[in-house]
């Protein structure tokens, strides 16, 4: 009779112990709950850090394209046209738009609307700005002239106002007016809406163009409020654009114009996982009392084994690789589980999104490998740990007292 020191006889064992057992069902209904809950948890884990994933780069992609890459801003008298010359010359590959801004009231009609009013040279901001350039393609502003104004389609509808008419601006200076005063304001004329997704910018972002300013609100033609800037490589030219600025000048990533946001998601992300790795953590509770009871149910062979010349490490190999196996079953379903459920939810409009709260109706879902990764190790180590404590259990018992007293 060969012993159980021989692998084969090892693994046989392992799988006559997986096999249901008529007279102790309960093991095997443990063990099924177990895999079950471990196949559930590394679903639903795989799907929701897939959609917080999703979620966060459908809201970068939304906001770094009204944030640009890279964006110079003055704290003094404006950034020099000969600042802009510097930067172009150091990157010639950099497209860069200089801007105006300030804030206005729209108003046409009886209706009213406060926003943000970007003065732009038209053909740099769309170099680098597709919903921008996508609002002068369609409605044939490649020229524009002087008081020509770009707005979002939500601040339009606010206004009643359509493409073509005239749209009458209030700013925060004052001209004389008789004995006293009143806002400056201008009328422009709506040449085109954009739409960029986001409900807050399409409502209160409008574009000019920067001899509006020049002559509205006399700013110097050599001297802009910022500078918009485009590169594919924007964490590593920061430092590098920033040595070319004045004092009285910074520049800033779009993922610093959004830090707080960007890092609540993340530690939003991190407890997501720790709690939902609990579901895996309760279904090994499941592996660690169908093993527990495998041990007390089969003391009698297990003592038998032991008189035949397997060792403890034996013993506790066998119980060992038994919680493994039952372990590695669930990770390996619920991954096909969870790929198989993030393809349906990306092929399948099932779940349907507000679009102006979350910039999109489809539901985001793109699992990150490092994702996946973490998923798996994580599962992996509660799995082992769980299957420790029942194998040496099993390798502790005293084949002496155990066929004595049976």
């Amino acid at each position: 009779m060969a012993l159980p020191s021989d692998p084969r006889v090892v693994r046989r064992i392992v799988r006559h112990y997986l096999r249901y057992d008529p007279e102790n069902p309960f093991i095997f209904i443990s063990a099924l709950l177990a895999f079950l809950g471990i196949a559930a948890g590394v679903m639903v884990l795989m799907i929701a850090m897939g959609i917080m994933n999703g979620t966060q780069k459908e809201f970068e992609k939304k906001l770094f394209v009204m944030n640009y890459p890279l964006t110079v801003v003055s704290y003094g008298e404006g950034v020099r046209h000969s600042t802009l010359e510097k930067i172009h010359e150091k990157f010639p590959e950099m497209k860069i738009s200089p801007f105006y801004s300030t804030q206005v009231i729209a108003r046409y009609g009886d209706g009213i609307q406060g926003g943000i009013l970007y003065g732009v040279d038209f053909a740099k901001e769309a170099s680098l700005n597709p919903i921008f350039a996508k609002a002068l393609e369609q409605n044939g502003t490649l020229s524009p002239s002087r008081y020509d104004l770009i707005a979002g389609d939500d601040l339009a509808l606010e206004l009643n106002a359509k493409v073509g008419e005239k749209i009458t601006l209030f700013f925060s200076q004052y001209q004389a007016a008789g004995l006293g005063t009143m806002p400056l304001q201008k009328r422009f004329r709506l040449r085109g809406t954009f739409n960029s997704g986001l409900k807050a910018y399409d409502k209160a972002i409008m574009y000019t163009t920067l001899e509006a300013f020049q002559k509205v609100l006399k700013k110097a033609p050599d001297r802009y409020d910022g500078l918009h800037l485009y590169t594919d490589d924007p964490f590593g030219k920061i430092k590098a654009v920033k040595t070319l600025l004045p004092d009285d000048a910074d520049v800033e990533g779009w993922w610093q114009q959004n830090g707080n946001f960007f890092s609540a998601m993340q530690m939003e992300k991190k407890a997501l996982f720790l709690v939902l790795l609990l579901i895996i953590l309760v279904a090994s509770l499941n592996i660690i009392s169908s093993l527990l009871m495998t041990v007390m149910s089969r003391r009698r062979e297990i003592a038998l084994l032991r008189t035949l010349g397997a060792t403890r490490r034996e013993i506790r190999q066998i119980f060992f690789r038994l919680g493994v196996a039952v372990g590695s079953a669930g990770i390996l379903a619920g991954t096909l589980l969870g790929f198989g459920g993030i393809w349906v939810l990306t092929h399948f409009n099932i779940i349907t999104l507000p679009a102006d709260v979350y910039g999109t109706s489809r539901l985001p879902v793109d699992l990150l490998w490092s994702d996946f990764a973490m998923i798996l190790i994580g599962t992996a180590v509660i799995v082992l740990l769980s299957a420790l404590y029942p194998a040496r259990k099993a390798s502790s018992t005293d084949p002496l007292n155990v066929l004595r007293n049976e």
